[in-house]
């Protein structure tokens, strides 16, 4: 079967494909539901396909959907991975976690964000403690989410960015936008003012699942970042860690946005170092990457993003220009072309074997 099959157009397909691969692989299923519903009020749910012994030492969890829009891709790993028999032998005292769709909502309605309007990717902070400040955001808070979609108001919006961008630097705008804000629900890279659906269920799976475990490995699928079809293989560990290091021996070339070396921004509450730290509390070694594939251009994405947003507050979803902004989001964290999902997936097996062998090791 060719490797774009494996694929899917929307939420509801990508859930058949996922079960049929998972059944045909022999794997044990648990489905987690959300209280949400899809556009057409279609049940969701967070499944999750085990392979392997339970109470496994060595565990790889790959996780799709993060950012709902992003589902495709990482659906697409997932199901091409099952079908190619990822997972069926493997060494000893070792499992396999795989997590679809763990962002459900943003999946089906086909946004980045939960049904809280909350980026689950900034998310993982203490709420109990005062929650970071993104002063940068506040400052360009209304030309990022204008009331207005307009060609005017997006003129304003890109003159204000300009300015900014000539005071502080192409890379301070993109971490004022896309770093993580905690103090406008309404906006984008909203991180939520308490523990959401989403991450709630993954630290249920996490803890649910992984009884007995005392090395983990993880790889979280993501699309909107860099060139292309490639996967950055982007870490958070500190560099020179012992995490770190298993990183690049089990990855090889990796990039870390508290380094410079990555197209993403430093994130304030991103699962990675939210997990780390449950993983830490519990004596469990972890290594955590991101494999971030590239779409369209940065500017591009992070338009579809706020474009988004004003539809789902201003906007009316049926409508030609509502019709319109879905399909510009939708492109810009996931190419229907052929190449671009054979990249993917041989990226994405790559990557999954690296992270078996290292577990191993």
């Amino acid at each position: 079967m060719p490797v774009a099959q494996h694929f899917s157009t929307s939420y509801a397909e990508a859930r058949r494909k996922f079960g049929d691969a998972a059944a045909a692989a022999g794997a044990k299923l648990a489905e987690y539901r959300s209280p949400s519903k899809g556009p057409g009020g279609e049940a969701l749910a967070t499944d999750v396909a085990r392979l392997g012994p339970e109470g496994a030492e060595r565990v790889l969890i790959t996780l799709s959907a993060t950012h709902g829009a992003e589902g495709f891709c990482g659906s697409g790993i997932q199901i091409a991975s099952l079908a190619a028999g990822f997972g069926r032998q493997l060494p000893a005292g070792t499992a396999v976690l795989i997590v679809h769709a763990i962002n459900p909502y943003g999946f089906a309605w086909i946004r980045r964000v939960t049904e809280e309007n909350v980026d689950l990717n900034r998310n993982f902070v203490d709420h109990t403690k005062p929650l970071p400040r993104n002063d940068a955001y506040d400052e360009l808070a209304d030309a990022i989410c204008p009331a207005e979609w307009t060609d005017a108001a997006l003129a304003a919006s890109r003159a204000r960015f300009a300015a900014f961008t000539a005071a502080h630097g192409a890379a301070a705008l993109q971490k004022a936008i896309s770093g993580g804000q905690y103090s406008h629900p309404d906006g984008v890279f909203y991180g939520g003012a308490r523990p959401v659906w989403a991450r709630q269920t993954l630290e249920r799976i996490v803890g649910e699942q992984l009884t007995g475990a005392r090395r983990v490995g993880l790889i979280d699928y993501h699309t909107g970042l860099g060139p292309y079809g490639h996967g950055e293989q982007i870490v958070l560990h500190p560099g020179g860690s012992a995490a770190y290091r298993r990183a690049e021996q089990w990855f090889g070339t990796i990039t870390n946005p508290a380094l410079g070396t990555s197209t993403s921004a430093e994130l304030q509450g991103d699962n990675l170092q939210g997990l780390a730290a449950i993983f830490a509390r519990r004596g469990i070694e972890f290594t955590g990457m991101a494999l971030e594939y590239g779409t369209l251009s940065l500017n591009e994405v992070l338009d579809a993003v706020r474009a988004d947003n004003w539809l789902h507050h201003h906007g009316d979803l049926a409508s030609a220009k509502g019709k319109r902004l879905k399909a510009q989001i939708r492109d810009a964290f996931y190419c229907d072309k052929d190449d671009w999902k054979e990249m993917l997936v041989e990226q994405g097996m790559r990557a999954q074997q690296g992270a078996l062998a290292g577990l191993a090791g």
